[in-house]
């Protein structure tokens, strides 16, 4: 809340500053902050009696605006990418799909990898399971498994995580 908005009768206020000016009736602190040609900011409205700051509220947002872009630009956003392997899957289309986790794993993201069975392949689930435990022990010196191999429904299901630098 700033200036009118602020119903309190009487403030504790902070100056331009930084320095306490101490508790002051509603109006007599608006006057003050009219008269620097400032903005009366509600900084602690919960506390008794409330903190007002004496301050250019636009130039305030502003630089809050700024920090939190600044923050957002900096922070990296994992994504998580899926490779599906089948229970019957060939050499070279497996090099194909690992190749695949490599890249995802060196960009950054995170990596599920996924044998999906179909009609009675179900009942050989631990081909499933030999094929991700290969993909774990050929990445392991780039990821950390976040999820080991786990059954659901007709897909086995690992997620890759890489390793922090």
């Amino acid at each position: 809340m700033i200036n009118d908005e602020i119903r309190a009768k009487e403030v504790r206020l902070v100056g331009a500053e930084g320095e306490q000016i101490g508790i002051k009736p509603i109006r007599e602190a608006l006057q003050m902050a009219i008269d620097l040609n400032l903005d009366l900011v509600n900084v602690a409205p919960q506390a008794k009696p409330p903190v007002c700051r004496i301050m250019d509220y636009g130039k305030f947002r502003y630089e809050t605006q700024k920090k939190e872009k600044e923050a957002r630009k900096n922070q990296k956003i994992v994504d998580l990418k899926e490779v599906w392997f089948r229970a019957n899957i060939e050499e070279h289309d497996y090099q194909t799909k690992f190749r695949n986790v490599i890249k995802f794993l060196g960009e950054g993201d995170k990596v599920k990898c996924s044998v999906r069975f179909r009609g009675r392949e179900i009942t050989h689930a631990s081909i499933g399971q030999k094929i991700l435990e290969r993909v774990k022990s050929e990445v392991e010196e780039l990821a950390v498994v976040e999820r080991q191999p786990k059954l659901e429904g007709r897909s086995m299901i690992m997620i890759l995580a890489p390793k922090p630098q």
